[in-house]
């Protein structure tokens, strides 16, 4: 193992954010001052195995370091690795690897602004332009272009990050509580995110992440604020974001407005004309979403007066292999993109004889124009909660691990808030509902790179490592996170259980399709009038589903599943939205992504904006997928303006690489990213 450790040294800044994660050096093996250690240090080392064991620390102790300076320097990341024993040389690639650290230095506050699908067809190139020509680092204040925020409901979208002391630091002179392993690294303060959430559901909690600091004194740009007082850590979320108020929110995030409230996200819930009522579609009641808008987020004894917990008893009445079978018999599949049965992956789990065993909640939706997930954890966090004690239940594992986008201040809010008020009320922990049952949650952040969406590369990111796909087999279910059996469920195919023990496998099964089963979420965004996240049985028609959305006139284009998706025509919205239907017709469900484009947005370029986001969350680790998707971008690039014979040759090396990305890619972004030019050039004809 290479430990050539470099010659910078930390600030004392940089020192304590470090610390408050991982505790103070025990030595100066680990990172203390020689003078002041025990004179053993001398005659030897310490740390060791011990040390080496705490690699998953290093994602935390990154986002420390990133929360309370702005960015990782040479001397603060020499540190981190005495820390934890890591060689400087892997720890720079993990701190490189992802989009929200820098390694160079740069204004406490970055401002991102959204440029992916939705947000581009809104303006959000005239929106960053307008932006840039009155903020930059002379107002302290870094403007970057971002993929996708998850926000495309109130698309163009920007997230304000704002570097400085926790809101809620550890009292002066006391020892930093310990964090559970892999735990985040600053955790939300409880008290706050309550305390934001007073003015009722929907509200911005401050805290790691969530919402803002309240901090009037603090001021942009890191060290102190205008009275000597410490500048606080901050986020804001700007959406719809205009010039004006993406420059308010950059400058001033303790006083950015606050968020609308997630139910807003949610078109359906309290307003039953949204239910569809035609035959492919009887009217089935809210399932997934019927809390959403009508039960506070942040009160555990609101949650359960609504049904919470309920499926937790039912699942310890059946036991774990009855919970299996009810998950089995309704024909639950992942919601991911995958579709592969939930029921299976559970089983395969449970009887691996290797132990422990643990379960992984996929909160990293990262799927342009995807943002489900997001209204779920904000809008009902605790049936998250429940919905993983249930799997690990069943899957015989003790711990679980949420791992969360690193772009969703206001879910880390308020899922902390919910695991400690689970584990405070006896929902989580040594004795789960009295019934001997342990088990707890840690959070994790992401930091931008949406290939951690592939399982096997979000292990790797939880152990420490660069976020990139493992080579199958062996699967997850023999060995996955930290080489121990590991189940992996996103979020809404998690929340999907809930229906499932409280309904009965037979009911749950009935509504849908016999190869589809149960409720679907669905984002719709784009040029319709009501974007937001719909719930319908699996079976309804893609025409349908737009109908309610309040699709606009001049329909071009449908894009279906994302950028790694594909685009179907107006007049083919009679295509059943089920994994079959899409199937059938030549383009996929995946995560539920429904984007509508009229013609007054420009193909190619969306085409060409599809390419670079390939282009840039590409891990490089396969070279199919390194090379493809730059020759991919460029092809495009050369035939934004070109149609006909003139981009006749460029469209045939287009099918070549493409054809070259999707057999010999190692994982699914790399055998994804030629569908959406391909459906464009086939169904659409796009450049002719």
């Amino acid at each position: 193992m290479d430990l050539r450790f470099g010659d910078g040294k930390p600030t004392d800044e940089e020192r304590a954010a470090v610390d408050a994660l991982l505790g103070p050096p025990e030595s100066s093996w680990a990172g203390a001052d020689r003078g002041g250690t025990d004179t053993a240090d001398l005659r030897w080392a310490r740390g060791g195995r011990e040390a080496r064991d705490r690699r998953d620390q290093l994602l935390p102790a990154l986002h420390a370091l990133n929360d309370r300076v702005g960015w990782i320097s040479e001397g603060a990341l020499d540190y981190v690795c005495r820390r934890l024993t890591v060689p400087p040389a892997e720890a720079y690639g993990v701190a490189t690897f992802y989009a929200m650290f820098s390694v160079r230095p740069r204004p406490a506050t970055v401002l991102h602004v959204c440029t992916d699908l939705a947000c581009t067809a809104a303006g959000a190139d005239e929106l960053s332009a307008a932006v840039a020509a009155r903020l930059g680092p002379e107002n302290g204040v870094r403007i970057e272009r971002s993929p996708c925020l998850g926000l495309c409901e109130r698309a163009p979208a920007a997230l304000v990050v704002r570097a400085g002391e926790p809101s809620c630091p550890t009292p002066e002179g006391s020892p930093a509580p310990p964090a559970p392993k892999g735990a985040s690294a600053r955790p939300a303060c409880e008290d706050e995110a309550v305390q934001a959430e007073s003015g009722g559901p929907g509200a911005a909690a401050p805290g790691d992440g969530g919402g803002t600091s309240r901090s009037s004194e603090a001021e942009s740009g890191g060290g102190k604020g205008r009275r000597g007082r410490p500048t606080l850590h901050a986020t804001a979320v700007c959406a719809p974001a205009t010039p004006d108020t993406a420059v308010h929110a950059a400058t001033t995030p303790e006083s950015a407005p606050t968020e609308p409230a997630a139910h807003t996200a949610a078109p359906q819930t309290g307003n039953p004309a949204l239910t569809p009522t035609t035959p492919t579609t009887p009217p089935t009641p809210l399932i997934l979403l019927r809390r959403i808008g009508t039960t506070d987020p942040t009160s555990l004894d609101d949650y359960r007066a609504h049904g919470g917990y309920t499926a937790l008893r039912r699942a310890f009445a059946l036991g774990p292999a009855g919970v299996i079978r009810e998950v089995t018999d309704a024909g639950l599949v992942g919601r991911g993109g995958a579709a592969f049965p939930t029921g299976r992956k559970w089983q395969a789990t449970a009887a691996q004889p290797d132990h422990p065993h643990h379960l992984v909640c996929n909160a990293d939706e990262s799927e342009p124009g995807t943002f489900k997930d997001r209204v779920l954890m904000e809008g009902d966090p605790y049936a998250l909660v429940e919905a993983m004690t249930i799997a690990a239940y069943a899957t015989g594992a003790h711990q679980g691990h949420l791992y969360l986008r690193g772009e969703y201040p206001r879910a880390l809010a308020r899922l902390t808030h919910a695991v400690r008020q689970a584990r405070t009320r006896g929902l989580l922990g040594d004795d789960v509902l009295g019934q001997g049952y342990a088990f707890d949650i840690e959070i994790r952040r992401g930091a931008g790179a949406y290939i951690c969406g592939e399982e096997t590369a979000l292990f790797n990111s939880i152990e420490g490592r660069r976020g990139e796909p493992r080579s199958k087999p062996p699967f997850p279910v023999e060995k996955g996170l930290f080489g121990k059996p590991t189940v992996e469920n996103n979020v809404e195919t998690l929340v999907n259980v809930l229906p499932i023990l409280t309904m009965g496998a037979e009911a749950y099964a009935a509504i849908g399709t016999p190869a589809s089963t149960g409720p679907k979420l669905f984002c719709v965004s784009g040029t319709v009038a009501r974007p937001g996240v719909y719930e319908l049985p699996f079976g309804a028609t893609l025409g349908e589903l737009l109908a309610l959305s309040g699709v606009r006139g001049n329909l071009r284009a449908v894009l279906l599943g994302g950028a790694a998706g594909g685009f179907v025509r107006p007049d083919e919205l009679d295509i059943p939205l089920t994994f079959e239907g899409t199937r059938e017709a030549g383009t996929t469900l995946g995560s539920g992504v429904v984007m509508a484009f009229d013609d007054t947005v420009p193909l190619p370029r969306l085409l060409l904006r599809i390419a670079e986001f390939f282009r840039d969350e590409s891990c490089g680790q396969c070279v199919p997928c390194r090379v493809g998707t730059v020759r991919q971008e460029e092809a495009l690039h050369r035939i934004v303006d070109r149609t006909g014979a003139d981009a006749a040759p460029d469209i045939a090396l287009l099918r070549e690489v493409g054809r070259a990305m999707r057999d010999a890619s190692i994982c699914g972004l790399g055998q994804t990213a030629w569908n959406a030019v391909e459906s464009a050039i086939d169904r659409l004809g796009a450049y002719r």
